[in-house]
């Protein structure tokens, strides 16, 4: 049937499963993951060229927020002994997970992907403070503004009052010196 068996035997190899060994690494890495990150998304992937991929890559690490594929197995397994509240999402398609020690970084990155890869990357779900949260929950954690803006929103409310105090103050000092 094929001109070149070798070339399908080879194609075979790369289908097998993984050893026990890297299974055992790539659950360790996810428990350490569940463990110590503040926020986790899992996304479902489909049909990204490599280019995407490395393109995703590089913008989550510029908010100091990883990226790794993961067997959906593996990821119930290490999710069964974490142990959150709630009920885990369900991994629909290729899952990849993102995560961080930033609150929303890692599903504000995942969700500006969404709108630019449209059909090829989504948000499934996540863990946000301690506990499973679904698509709409981790779709509306994404839209929080990033903390210095935050700061700057908080910053401008405190500044408003005594601003409009300075004004007045100002209107003032002007009709007495006319």
């Amino acid at each position: 049937m094929f001109a070149f068996p070798h070339i399908c035997a080879s194609a075979r190899i790369l289908k097998m499963a993984i050893t026990k060994a890297k299974k055992g690494d790539i659950l360790k890495r996810l428990n350490d993951v569940f463990k110590n990150s503040v926020s986790v998304v899992f996304v479902n992937f489909h049909g990204l060229t490599s280019n995407e991929v490395n393109e995703v890559r590089s913008e989550l690490n510029k908010e100091n927020t990883k990226y790794f594929v993961a067997k959906k197995s593996l990821a119930r397994k290490a999710l069964a002994e974490a142990k959150f509240e709630g009920t885990a999402p369900e991994f629909v398609g290729e899952l990849g997970i993102v995560y961080g020690s930033d609150a929303v970084a890692p599903a504000r990155g995942v969700y500006a992907f969404q709108k630019k890869l449209e059909d090829k990357i989504s948000i499934l779900g996540g863990i946000f403070e301690g506990k499973f949260a679904d698509k709409a929950q981790m779709t509306t954690v994404s839209q929080i503004p990033p903390l210095k803006t935050l700061h700057a929103q908080f910053v401008n409310i405190i500044n408003s009052p005594i601003q409009g105090f300075v004004m007045a103050l100002n209107e003032i000092a002007k009709k007495k010196t006319v």
